[in-house]
């Protein structure tokens, strides 16, 4: 059994503190920014415009997945080794997908419930 390192245990220790503190002003920006679409946010949807409300929903998933799909292709190829950033950039990609594809079912849903609704 081999003695405990102390100045590669503090090396460690740095690093996870460092990618904490990284994490965590990652997570405040979003904090700081309401979500598109909240109430008095910046995106926030004017009443009735619903066609241009989706438009930019899909606009806005379509960008994250793009956003992910660089980021992933940039570490394959070595340019970058933050392994966390882009594994939150894909795994915000995926919920966006999810997010749309239930919005879809439940259109699909509401769109059949209505044309079986009797005249």
């Amino acid at each position: 059994m081999q003695g405990i390192d102390a100045s590669r245990l503090m090396a460690m220790r740095a690093q996870i503190l460092e990618r904490n503190s990284a994490l965590q002003r990652a997570a405040g920006s979003d904090a700081v920014n309401p979500a598109p679409g909240a109430p008095g946010g910046a995106g926030a949807v004017q009443p009735g415009d619903f066609a241009s409300a989706l438009r930019g929903a899909l606009a806005r998933v379509n960008e994250a997945d793009a956003r992910a799909n660089a980021m992933s292709e940039s570490y394959e190829r070595g340019e970058t080794t933050d392994i966390a950033a882009v594994m939150l950039a894909r795994q915000r990609a995926s919920l966006g997908f999810e997010a749309t594809l239930q919005v879809r079912n439940h259109l699909l849903t509401a769109y059949k419930d209505i044309m079986n609704m009797p005249v």
